[in-house]
């Protein structure tokens, strides 16, 4: 049984991993950090938990050694610590942006700092099983891709590797509040937040570049905010290469999705669900990708849609540790979602 201590345990995607990790029947979560909460128990701040869990949570500064550490710390603090968190466990899950971009020129472009630790930058395997499956078999430093960049990537690789796209693509991502995290500030009260699609990255934004990085093909990205509190829902408009048409695009998605376990391709020509829609993936790993090509124009529509806090964070790190250990990698999450939801 593997010991295994999330740092930064209070927040949403701490609490989506200590969700996963105490219903795994393959590790013990020995640790669990909050500065805020330290001394007190874990359901304080997660009450889903309740009577699933006598743990405590404990200061970050009294972390031990594990066998896997799991890091939900903030952004651009975590690399300012990842030599002492290293040193802490032979197998380190990093589900911030600290790591995610292998270029410090990049990162500092995109995230406004300069990276503090860029002799590791480069050192992590992305932690996206369905591109990395092989990587990961091996690798002691995972990072963890943003939640609509593992929707982007998903829904755009399987024609990016085919060489079936031409030109730039347009990424139009739909995010709901737990995205921005439990301390995400005045924008996440519920009189500003409740009826509005605020448009909070009319351009950059940050998971821009890891789309690029994992599909090499240029990408521009806006984000909006929408009322619901999980999921991610992308929508890519993309040009198809040469007289590509409906039956090609499907096989390149049958061909990569046909044996992947929390990939389907959702793409009907009728029904209420007949696109990926995060409705109902809600608490689920499942990432649905699905398209629409175009009968007048050598062009389509490519769907993304996930839970952020699971496949598109915790999900994608525990399913990262089941490949790294051998186990099923439907292990601890197979979670369905929901419906009605």
């Amino acid at each position: 049984m593997l010991r295994v201590a999330v740092a930064g345990a209070s927040g949403y995607i701490g609490g989506e991993l200590l969700r996963l990790l105490l219903g795994h029947p393959e590790v013990e979560v020995a640790a669990a950090t909050s500065t805020r909460y330290a001394g007190r128990r874990v359901d304080t701040a997660h009450p889903n938990l309740r009577g699933t869990t006598d743990l405590t949570f404990i200061a970050p500064g009294d972390l031990g050694a594990y066998d896997v550490l799991f890091l939900a710390t903030p952004h651009r603090e975590t690399m300012d610590r990842m030599g002492e968190f290293l040193a802490m466990a032979p197998h380190v899950i990093d589900l911030t942006g600290d790591f995610r971009l292998r270029d410090q020129d990049t990162y500092a472009a995109y995230y406004g700092v300069r990276h503090s630790a860029p002799e590791l930058l480069g050192t992590f395997t992305t932690g996206l099983p369905e591109l990395y499956r092989e990587d990961l078999r091996e690798a002691d430093r995972v990072s963890v891709p943003g939640c609509m960049a593992t929707a982007a990537i998903l829904a755009l690789y399987p024609l990016a590797d085919a060489g079936l796209l031409e030109g730039e693509v347009t990424v139009d991502a739909r995010t709901g509040s737990s995205g921005s995290g439990i301390s995400a500030g005045a924008a996440n009260l519920h009189a500003e937040r409740s009826g509005a699609m605020r448009v909070f990255a009319p351009t950059r934004h940050r998971h821009e570049a890891e789309i690029t990085q994992a599909t090499g093909v240029p990408v521009r990205m806006n984000a909006t905010g929408v009322e619901a509190v999980r999921g991610v829902q992308i929508l890519a408009r993309v040009r198809l290469a040469g007289d590509t048409g409906e039956r090609t695009v499907r096989a390149a998605y049958r061909e990569r999705y046909g044996h992947e376990p929390f990939v389907r391709v959702v793409a009907q020509r009728r029904g209420l669900y007949r696109l990926p829609e995060p409705k109902i993936l809600s608490g689920s790993n499942f990432c649905d990708v699905g398209f629409a090509v175009a009968e007048d124009a050598p062009q389509a529509l490519v769907v993304g849609a996930l839970d952020n806090l699971v496949k598109g964070g915790a999900g994608n790190a525990v399913q990262s540790m089941n490949i790294r250990y051998g186990w099923p990698e439907q292990t601890g999450l197979g979670f369905t979602g929901l419906h009605p939801n």
